[in-house]
């Protein structure tokens, strides 16, 4: 396979205004990423789209750590990481799922090997054709919901109050608000590290695919977030989740959490919906 078939999109220490509007992979991609309106260094968040072909990218958000040094610079890594192993992988004809999971356990020990004290959360989509596994360590998060609202997906957060909300012991309002909300159990860049990897879900024509960080979820009630995706123009949609989001941080209206705010989403055309 030609190397030019392999395309990447990295959106790195990003303060955009306004979302990119991206064709992938028999459809369309909406990308935002915003710094947290409480400061004024680094967005530490990083995304990407690589397209493989016609039929096949990933969508990915690394979240640094709040208030760890190097944040940034972590969350980049492993993108950058990920970015060069599924290129090689693809160019050869190996298997992506190998590569992805081999360029996660890698980066994770280049980050513990800077011994700086930086870590990232992470988030990954592979999409192949009209099918979807994700990929994920910490919580930044993956959903997918139906046109009518139906929640089809959604990655459990590696965290106590993403536990407890799996558990039953959380409601999803009452989690919004918790106090421990902002601890997270598992990053990239730690000796436990671990990936959690879903099933294969196949996505129908309306369905939406959200990857984000946890800048949204903080921000946004789950319900609120699905209406808002559900259906409708999806760069319309990815304005109205950023504004929201934005307004909140800004304004300290509840549930708010100011934080860096990096979110994709992504939905088949028809045509590529029914392709098998």
């Amino acid at each position: 396979m030609s190397e030019t078939t392999v395309n990447a999109n990295v959106y790195k220490d990003c303060n955009m205004a306004s979302s990119d509007v991206l064709d992938v992979c028999s459809g369309t991609a909406v990308v935002f990423s915003r710094r947290s309106p409480d400061k004024t260094s680094f967005n530490e968040d990083t995304a990407a789209i690589i397209r493989l072909g016609n039929d096949a990218a990933l969508l990915m958000v690394a979240d640094g750590v709040g208030g760890l040094p190097a944040g940034a610079r972590a969350s980049y890594l492993v993108i950058d990481i990920i970015h060069k192993a599924v290129k090689t992988a693809y160019n050869n004809g190996e298997d992506l799922r190998h590569a992805i999971l081999s360029a996660v356990e890698k980066a994770n020990e280049r980050i513990i090997s800077n011994a700086d004290g930086s870590a990232t959360t992470l988030a990954i989509a592979e999409i192949h054709k009209n099918r979807i596994r994700t990929y994920h360590v910490g919580d930044s998060m993956i959903m997918i919901t139906g046109q009518r609202g139906k929640l089809k997906m959604e990655t459990i957060s590696h965290s106590p109050v993403g536990y407890a909300v799996e558990a039953g012991v959380l409601s999803q309002e009452e989690a919004i608000i918790h106090d421990e909300r902002h601890i997270v159990s598992n990053v990239v860049g730690a000796q436990n590290m671990h990936i959690s990897m879903g099933i294969p879900t196949t996505l129908a024509a309306r369905d939406t695919l959200l990857v984000a960080s946890d800048g949204l979820f903080d921000n946004i009630h789950q319900n609120e977030i699905i209406e808002i995706i559900r259906k409708g123009n999806l760069e319309d949609c990815s304005n109205t989740l950023a504004a929201t989001a934005g307004k909140r941080m800004e304004d300290g209206v509840a549930p708010f959490k100011p934080d860096d705010l990096t979110f994709m989403l992504f939905r088949l055309s028809k045509a590529g919906a029914k392709r098998i």
